[in-house]
């Protein structure tokens, strides 16, 4: 093998590390084998004399000056400077003169720097510039004095930053959240699959006495390559948060007691078999796995229940009947590389889904030509061809000025259901040439982000999405919140439909539960006040039910006051079983570590739940048959796509009449609870959640950049820190939901007065 620095297979040769240098015939002098082209009939010598004093001498220089901190260095045992340098390095140093002292940029709070160490190889330089699409870190100097650093002391914010101390060969950086904590030689490795977003990356957790110290990527070319997103490598320090429950609890006369697992499940059932199926409600978060969820609608159908739902921060259940099997991406992940044209509705891919928006960058720098329909700027890092940034009611008018163009184009009748919509459509030239795109492109693709699913009328979006599609020949796909939100719709966590997709006796959806006020709910793995689109009427129906039963790793202080119970099961992390990415792939894993305390794997307690219920086919002994059970109900030939049908009933978003309106979407780390509880991520720019206005909107309002506003919605207020944002559509005001600030509230949609917080 030839040793070698600087040479990374994703990344651009720079064949600037020296080391692999090899001897060519003919050739006066050494070459570096990976920029040196080969040719018919060259001959190379990679072991020869002069190819090994060549790589011995670069050795030797890297060596003056690199520290002898290797048993403080975190990248000790796993460093490829010390495997080189066994082979390569010489016994004794030459040099007896002091080593250079490079100061240590502060990179924020994931990444832990000693420029001491560094090579010079520029790995991270380039994958910020090439991969990320975020060129943060440059060289700067020349020769000796070459410093990695950002070109203006600033943090750095990329939602991939992480990955540099993967591509890093030595230990000049590492993960500050874990540095000083572990020896590479000490800790076991886990394969799993991450938990927070839809794309599935595969990771490995690394265990260090039972305990994840770190998380690392593991290669699979077909989803995340050889990266994976901040979220997935440092949210594991929320497992460990200090309000984690470890034994059941339940609630006497307003005390919170201890109570045995037994008896817990006994008094879950006698409680919910004692009322009115119609009277209980469900409600499953997204990011639960497979097994939790198909488990979880089984028990509760079997006792006769029928309002069961997973869509906690839905607006708009119009046509859900005639929704798709699952909201799926259309394509291989791997595929959105290879697009023509992609039309982007409500998708903040950049950090809602930093995978995808990796492939995505990857498809314009191939030519592809990417637009965007949203209610604010996302700051992709590609080049857009056309971008419409509007109201809600703006972004189904500039979506409906497409579908009319591509009407046009193909001689089509409008679908009678949508012509009020279309009459409303609001053209211009950006919106001509994203139709135009879609019908030129051999391959073009159409997704809604979790923006436009969450959106006050997302069937309308769906409808109109739907129907471009179908008419340019582009496919259809979605990327919804949640690790698991394919996988709910499959195991039937829905009032409309059963387990594969079967149809049964509709009960109600997750906002029609909360107004109706059930007399009890059922609640797994969420967080209400943070999770639901209507903070405020949650808390309101949970603390007027008579039973609320919740399945949860965490006891909140909010939950502690609408809870009766509270079991506690165990994290993706601590539990066997599969998530369904939005590619339709089933991703199984195992447990990484037990679960703390006397908590339990979600599936085992809905098992044992089941089976003392009385309710059939509930004697599963592992996760794995399980999921056997749902998969055996599907047919090995069924078809899915995304398409939706179209019928009567769309309508335009209601907008404040000479007010401001609340526009929200999921704070980039605020999207579920273990996120939401990282230390590291919550420190960083994007952990910062805060309110944007346009400046107009901000002079009117009297409000000031950077200054702490009070946000009014009904009779419900929060305090929050503004930032001025041109990009805000006039007449809104843009709220982080999963904030604390946005659990105070109610709608992410609708009328707000906004005034200036006076600091006493």
């Amino acid at each position: 093998s030839i040793p070698r620095f600087c040479y990374h297979k994703k990344l651009s040769i720079a064949a600037n590390c020296r080391m692999c240098m090899v001897e060519v015939e003919k050739a006066p002098k050494p070459l570096p084998s990976c920029a040196t082209p080969v040719a018919d009939g060259m001959k190379i010598f990679t072991q020869s004399e002069i190819a090994r004093d060549a790589q011995k001498g670069t050795m030797e220089f890297l060596l003056i000056n690199h520290p002898l901190d290797c048993p403080i260095c975190d990248q000790g045992g796993e460093c490829e400077l010390q495997d080189v340098a066994v082979g390569y390095g010489g016994d004794v140093s030459r040099f007896s003169e002091a080593k250079r002292i490079v100061p240590d940029p502060d990179l924020g709070p994931l990444i832990s720097t000693d420029m001491n160490r560094c090579i010079h190889c520029t790995r991270c330089v380039r994958f910020g510039a090439e991969i990320a699409g975020m060129r943060e870190l440059g060289a700067t100097g020349r020769g000796e004095f070459v410093r990695i650093g950002t070109f203006i002391e600033k943090s750095v914010d990329s939602e991939l930053s992480g990955n540099v101390i993967d591509v890093c060969p030595v230990g000049a950086l590492t993960a500050k959240p874990s540095r000083f904590k572990f020896r590479p030689w000490e800790l076991v490795e886990k394969e799993a699959i991450a938990g927070h977003d839809c794309i599935g990356s595969n990771i490995a957790m690394h265990l260090n006495k039972g305990r994840i110290i770190r998380v690392v990527p593991r290669d699979n070319e077909a989803i995340n390559e050889c990266w994976i997103s901040d979220r997935d490598r440092y949210s594991y320090s929320g497992i460990y948060s200090d309000d984690r429950i470890h034994q059941p609890m339940i609630k006497k006369s307003g005390q919170w007691e201890t109570i045995a697992w037994d008896d817990a499940l006994t008094e879950v059932n006698r409680r919910f078999q004692a009322l009115d199926p119609d009277d209980i409600g469900g409600l499953l978060s997204p990011s639960a796995t497979l097994e939790e969820i198909y488990l979880a609608q089984k028990y509760l159908r079997g006792l006769g229940v029928t309002s069961i739902d997973h869509r906690l921060r839905q607006n708009d259940f119009n046509g859900q009947d005639d929704a798709p099997v699952f909201p799926w991406l259309g394509i291989e992940i791997n595929e959105l590389e290879h697009q023509d044209a992609v039309l982007l509705i409500g998708a903040n891919v950049r950090k809602d889904q930093p995978i995808a928006g990796l492939r995505l960058r990857k498809s314009v720098l191939n030519g592809g030509k990417v637009s965007s329909i949203s209610t604010r700027d996302y700051e992709f890092t590609f080049d857009l061809d056309h971008q419409v940034i509007a109201d809600p009611a703006g972004m189904v008018k500039a979506l409906a000025a497409v579908a009319n163009k591509v009407l046009a184009a193909t001689k089509v009748k409008a679908p009678k259901g949508l012509q009020n919509i279309l009459d409303q459509a609001v053209a211009d030239d950006g919106t001509d040439q994203m139709a135009e795109r879609l019908l030129a492109g051999d391959k073009s693709l159409i997704i809604l982000g979790s923006s436009a699913v969450n959106h006050p009328v997302a069937s309308t979006l769906s409808a109109l999405a739907s129907m471009i599609a179908k008419n340019t020949g582009s496919q259809l796909g979605y990327l919804p919140e949640g690790a698991n939100a394919a996988g709910a719709w499959l195991a039937g966590a829905l009032p409309h439909r059963g387990a594969a997709n079967t149809k049964t006796e509709t009960g109600l959806n997750t906002d029609s539960m909360l107004k109706k006020s059930c007399k009890a709910y059922f609640l797994l793995g969420l967080e209400p006040e943070k999770d639901l689109a209507d903070p405020a009427l949650a808390k309101k129906a949970l603390s007027k039910a008579d039973c609320v039963v919740v399945f949860s790793a965490y006891a909140t202080d909010a939950m502690r006051e609408y809870a009766d119970m509270i079991l506690p099961i165990g994290t993706f992390a601590e539990t066997s079983g599969t998530f369904v990415n939005v590619a339709g792939h089933w991703q199984s894993f195992n447990a990484a570590i037990a679960p703390l305390g006397d908590a339990k794997p979600g599936w085992k307690v809905l098992r044992m739940l089941g089976s003392k219920a009385g309710l059939e086919d509930f004697n599963y002994m592992t996760s794995e048959a399980v999921r056997e059970a749902l998969k055996a109900q599907f047919s090995d030939t069924q078809e899915f796509d995304s398409l939706t049908a179209i019928h009567d009933g769309y309508r335009m978003p209601e907008l404040a009449k000479g007010g401001v309106y609340k526009i929200s979407e999921t704070a980039t780390y605020g999207g579920d609870a273990i996120v939401r509880r990282s230390p590291a991520l919550q420190k960083t720019r994007d952990g910062q959640a805060c309110a944007m206005m346009n400046p107009e909107d901000a002079d009117a309002a009297g409000v000031l950049n950077e200054a702490l506003i009070q946000v009014s919605q009904e009779e419900h207020s929060t305090n929050i820190g503004l930032l001025i944002d041109a990009s805000i559509p006039s007449g809104c005001v843009y709220i982080p939901q999963g904030s604390d600030a946005s659990s105070q509230l109610g709608k992410a949609y609708g009328p707000v007065t906004v005034t200036a917080v006076e600091v006493q």
